[in-house]
């Protein structure tokens, strides 16, 4: 129901724009054209038809979807224009998740830009216990920037990727053969319907929302012309971190609450990086990147953060052992009040520095040869390690730990 309310509300903006005067022509022109739409589209009878005038509430609505942004669209602006897609596909995103990160739909797609867990897999997001890239702003927009070129590849129209990519290549090539054309006049068919009614407006959404979001007029009278130039701005940066890092060790050693800090990375599922990969980041504010070179040390052993899902008959005690931790480092951890165990519960293990065991990868090491030296699996050392390959580096870390 929400959903339907916030798309009625940007429908009804998009009339305000689009029947404003001839002094806007250009503008509203330049956005159609960016998808290959005639202008004869501002014509549409779907626009014609919508309630003019937009109310104090719809104003203030659609500013708070600019302001949901605001922190990323420096980002994804430059990385869209340096792609070479149409700038107007930053607005998919604006009309997919109002600008959330967080957004998740009943159909399982999150993020930004909405990805399902299968494509955003299928495009190099990773999903797994610790982390669900698609709420990260940039490596998911990198997807969606390959994905969009994908279409394009397909379809040869940007209007058409527009569509594929709300109902699905396959509905859409569908929908073209039985329509006879890829004509968007036949394909928006309201009698027909050829493509379901909420893609029916996608591209519609899309093009409104990227005329108001550059109507400098609309911006002056509510005193919101900083979002004018939110494409000239950066207000956070990725920095690199060790496997396992603690977001509250960070925080405190730029200055920033914790809350703040886990609202630049809802990537991550918890308030540590994931224990495994070399490659491991976080995005931090702007305006911290000095005090984050001067007082966080990214070489220090941090130790350790694991995510346990409780099996049948598992008890904490049992848990705590395999891990080398005690009971109430994870009640602790976990703020459990009591010992008891769900089956498919998923536990919070700190094995920290004092207590974590890791193995510096020497000339000659094998996977073989360090499970044997440790006694532990080699299953148990890719796993702990995120399935590391047969080829060792001379100078990795490797972490030693029983999981069963």
């Amino acid at each position: 129901m929400l959903r339907i309310v916030v798309i009625l509300i940007m429908l009804y903006q998009g009339l305000y724009a689009f029947l404003a005067s001839g002094n806007n022509y250009q503008k509203q022109a330049q956005a159609l054209r960016s998808f290959d739409i005639h202008t004869s589209f501002l014509k549409d009878s779907i626009f014609l038809s919508m309630k003019e005038g937009m109310d104090e509430y719809k104003t203030k609505h659609f500013l708070q979807i600019l302001e949901n942004g605001y922190r990323f669209v420096p980002f994804l602006r430059k990385m869209i224009r340096e792609s070479g897609i149409p700038d107007g596909f930053l607005y998919m995103a604006m009309v997919e998740s109002n600008f959330k990160p967080t957004a998740y739909s009943s159909a399982k797609a999150s993020g930004l830009w909405q990805f399902m867990p299968y494509t955003a897999k299928l495009y190099g997001l990773r999903i797994d216990d610790y982390v669900d890239e698609r709420r990260d702003p940039i490596k998911s927009t990198e997807a969606a920037i390959k994905y969009i070129k994908n279409l394009y590849s397909m379809f040869g129209k940007w209007y058409l990727v527009a569509i594929a990519y709300n109902c699905g290549e396959g509905a859409l090539r569908k929908a073209i053969a039985k329509a006879g054309t890829d004509n968007l006049n036949v394909l928006l068919d309201e009698k027909k319907k050829y493509i379901p009614r909420e893609s029916r407006h996608f591209v519609r959404k899309i093009v409104t929302m990227e005329y108001l979001s550059n109507n400098s007029d609309l911006m002056l009278e509510n005193e919101s012309e900083h979002f004018l130039n939110r494409g000239s701005s950066f207000t956070f940066l990725k920095v690199n971190v060790q496997a396992g890092a603690s977001l509250e060790d960070i925080a405190q050693s730029i200055g920033v609450s914790l809350k703040e800090l886990r609202s630049y990375n809802v990537h991550l599922k918890y308030s540590f990086v994931p224990p495994y990969g070399k490659d491991n980041y976080i995005y931090i504010p702007y305006d911290k990147q000095v005090v984050f070179a001067q007082k966080f040390d990214v070489t220090k052993n941090v130790g350790k953060y694991f995510v346990h899902t409780v099996k049948h008959k598992e008890s904490l005690a049992t848990i705590a052992k395999k891990y080398g931790v005690s009971l109430n480092d994870i009640k602790e951890q976990n703020d459990m009040k009591t010992i008891r165990l769900r089956p498919n519960t998923k536990l919070i293990i700190p094995v920290l520095s004092k207590k974590a065991q890791n193995h510096t990868v020497k000339h000659g090491d094998t996977v073989e040869s360090i499970s044997k030296k440790y006694n532990i699996s080699i299953a148990d050392l890719r796993k702990l390690n995120n399935k590391i390959g047969s080829h060792l580096n001379v100078g990795d870390s490797i972490v030693i730990a029983k999981i069963y």
